[in-house]
């Protein structure tokens, strides 16, 4: 079964995407999925809720069912998570901007720093053999952020989000509040371009990679403008 088709089953299982929210803090909400396992010799049906947190997988067992067939072990399965508190209805804030749940977790999924796309670069830099600083400014004197920074070779490094950045290819307008959110982001692409724009002036290079992008092949981009551009030492 494919990813899209078992997040369906959970949805239709659940009753709706946003019935599948569990709660991780902060008023932040993961995705959950349930999880079903059979044991022992009479074939007990147990059930897992399972979702993502700071990137590792989270479970906790939700008890055991005994319908007659899978879609029916899954609706009673949240039935208990729901009934438990292990599950939650997740709900829009009154001040929120989204026009969905769905919406509304796309928007936090792609705020600050740390994010799995950043992660997952940094991790592709350092075993290329490459040492850098993280979240700081390239301009001490500017007050801009660059994600990666190699000081020394002057290349500064963005992964930028293809919600909050405006991705030609995944950007999906928010339909609530259309016009608050489409100056926002129109804002966020000035001021890209505009950081772009002053490092290059005072002698930086820029890499800008969206989040859905190959890391792999940006770590080996940066890779050879960072070794191209390092001091030569002198013998």
């Amino acid at each position: 079964m494919s990813v899209r088709a078992r997040s369906a089953e959970q949805d239709r299982a659940a009753g709706g995407s946003r019935n599948r929210a569990v709660r991780t803090g902060e008023g932040r909400f993961a995705r959950g999925s349930i999880a079903l396992r059979l044991y022992g010799k009479r074939r007990r049906v147990h059930a897992y809720l399972r979702w993502s947190q700071d990137g590792r997988t989270r479970e906790r067992h939700v008890g055991e069912v005994d319908e007659g067939t899978r879609a029916a072990n899954l609706r009673a399965a949240w039935a208990l998570a729901h009934a438990a508190g292990l599950a939650a209805s997740e709900t829009l804030p009154s001040d929120s901007g989204a026009s969905s749940p769905e919406s509304r977790a796309v928007m936090r999924a792609n705020r600050g720093r740390d994010t799995k796309p950043e992660l997952l670069l940094r991790s592709l830099l350092h075993q290329r053999g490459l040492r850098y600083r993280v979240s700081i400014r390239p301009l001490p004197d500017l007050r801009r952020t660059a994600d990666v920074v190699f000081p020394k070779a002057r290349v500064a490094v963005f992964v930028d989000g293809c919600f909050w950045h405006g991705c030609p290819e995944h950007h999906r307008p928010a339909t609530k509040r259309a016009e608050f959110w489409r100056e926002k982001i129109e804002g966020n692409r000035a001021r890209d371009a505009e950081t772009s724009r002053l490092l290059l002036e005072r002698g930086w290079r820029v890499v800008r990679a969206w989040e859905h992008e190959d890391l792999s092949r940006v770590a080996e981009r940066i890779d050879l403008l960072v070794r191209a551009r390092r001091p030569v030492k002198e013998g």
